[in-house]
């Protein structure tokens, strides 16, 4: 199962959810597939969509999910690699209103650099990481102390860098 996560911005993620629904179609995408759209009013009968999922329901689907894709947020990913799940992410972007600027490219840059999930820059690249994302390892991440370490110097870079 495929769990999609667009988190609760209030700008619309459209294109993402119409390219995996384009994927769908083509079967590239074969398994079921749940979304937690947020404010994406999205409708598809390929897809089962929900606005917002109660926490205890969500934390269930992402368990069992055996591939996440998300938008660039710290919190998505950051929640899906810490249960050792497969995670393509793809960034919400300025030029289409989905967000106020670009940084969820750097955000997802830098968590791909590490290899803890599968980074795309654009949805177009979305069939290519479906397919990657099968034999796809990613790095652990790590609870102690020092993976903690790790993981605020990447998002202490990120803050820097904007």
């Amino acid at each position: 199962m495929i769990f999609v996560m667009l988190g609760t911005q209030n700008n619309s993620f459209h294109r993402l959810l119409e390219k995996i629904d384009e994927l769908i179609k083509k079967q590239v995408i074969n398994e079921k597939v749940i979304v937690q759209a947020g404010y994406t009013k999205y409708e598809s009968n390929n897809m089962k969509i929900f606005d917002l999922i109660p926490q205890n329901e969500f934390e269930k689907i992402q368990d069992e999910a055996d591939l996440i894709i998300t938008h660039g947020g710290v919190g998505s990913i950051m929640g899906s690699i810490k249960k050792g799940k497969k995670v393509i992410a793809v960034p919400r972007l300025h030029q289409y209103g989905e967000h106020v600027n670009d940084h969820q490219k750097q955000i997802v840059e830098s968590f791909a650099k590490k290899n803890y999930i599968i980074g795309i820059d654009d949805v177009n690249e979305l069939e290519e990481a479906v397919i990657k994302a099968v034999d796809f390892i990613p790095v652990k991440y790590e609870t102690k102390e020092q993976g903690n370490l790790k993981m605020l110097k990447i998002i202490e870079d990120f803050i820097e860098n904007l």
